[in-house]
């Protein structure tokens, strides 16, 4: 058995792996964020939020007991089932938007002051 070939292997990943951070890093870098507007950043920072809320909301949702029975049998529970993550995107993207966490407005915050934007 070698294993010559495998550490090679594994070799060649963790190099293209630093060449895609390093490339991923130079873009960052190079990037002028003084051309985004004040309310492009702010909607991405409540996109964000949202993402953040879908997830949380996800795994809430995976411990509720009446999920996770078998509800196939009923046609409701199909429609359910095949809806569930679209309607977790958009509770999710409207709690955002109506009251939110605030964190959109923190991270809004923060990158302005960060990034000197005015």
């Amino acid at each position: 058995m070698e294993l010559g070939g495998i550490s090679s292997a594994y070799a060649d990943y963790m190099q293209s792996q630093n060449t895609a951070a390093t490339k991923l890093k130079e873009t960052i870098d190079g990037t002028d964020y003084s051309q985004a507007s004040d309310d492009e950043l702010l909607d991405v920072c409540k996109q964000f939020e949202a993402y953040f809320l879908e997830q949380v909301f996800k795994e809430m949702q995976k411990t509720v007991d009446c999920m996770k029975e078998d509800n196939t049998s009923k046609p409701t529970g199909n429609l359910v089932n095949y809806f569930k993550d679209t309607a977790i995107q958009n509770l999710a993207a409207t709690s955002t938007e109506v009251q939110g966490l605030g964190l959109a407005q923190i991270m809004y915050e923060q990158m302005k002051r960060n990034y000197n934007l005015t």
